[in-house]
């Protein structure tokens, strides 16, 4: 026979005290799961979408042709930049000239990394652009190069480019873009770029 005084007897207090310890366990194991499901089903997601059309992986086409100083030009010679494109087919219409303006104004958005960009105004041969719209863009380097090199822009002449400093074309905007909007999509590949 078992000694009563031998087996421990729990007073209601002891148990009571382990249950509220075994639940207090299981609510810390379960409350990363919880919230986990929480965050994923209940609360709605923020859209993660760039403004710019994102192009089929692929290097630009190698423009090649003449600055406006005389020198010869190579979009080669600008890898390890991030490069703006604006073409301009004729003169440099309302169109081409507000192009230039919003991808001055997303560049200087980027602060400090604004030199890491490179803008950049394709003309075709016989187009000279108007030294009144060039006077207002001092960073801008303006080539020369023909119209059928013009034609090998993938979504058209009348976009702004994007060129990683691989030499990939990356995004293509609105001739005529939202210019914050461009700058955000600059600025998170910039963030997440550690080249160029």
């Amino acid at each position: 026979m078992t000694d009563p005084a031998a087996s421990p007897v729990r007073s209601p207090g002891a148990n009571r005290s382990g249950q509220r310890t075994l639940l207090i366990l299981a609510a810390v194991v379960m409350a990363p799961v919880a919230a986990s499901y929480l965050a994923y089903y209940v609360f709605p997601r923020e859209a993660r979408t760039n403004y710019g059309e994102l192009l089929a992986t692929g290097l630009a086409p190698e423009f090649a042709g003449t600055r406006a100083d005389g020198k010869p030009f190579a979009l080669s010679q600008l890898r390890g930049k991030w490069v703006l494109i604006v073409g301009a087919p004729g003169a440099c219409d309302a169109r081409c000239a507000s192009a230039l303006y919003a991808t001055r104004q997303a560049r200087t958005i980027q602060g400090r990394d604004m030199e890491r960009v490179q803008r950049v105004l394709l003309a075709t041969s016989d187009a000279v652009p108007d030294s009144a719209v060039i006077v207002g863009h001092p960073d801008l380097l303006v080539a020369h190069v023909s119209k059928e090199a013009l034609a090998g822009l993938a979504a058209g002449v009348d976009r702004i480019y994007l060129i990683d400093p691989l030499g990939n074309l990356v995004l293509a905007f609105p001739g005529d873009p939202d210019i914050g909007k461009v700058g955000k999509d600059i600025e998170r590949l910039l963030r997440a770029s550690r080249i160029g």
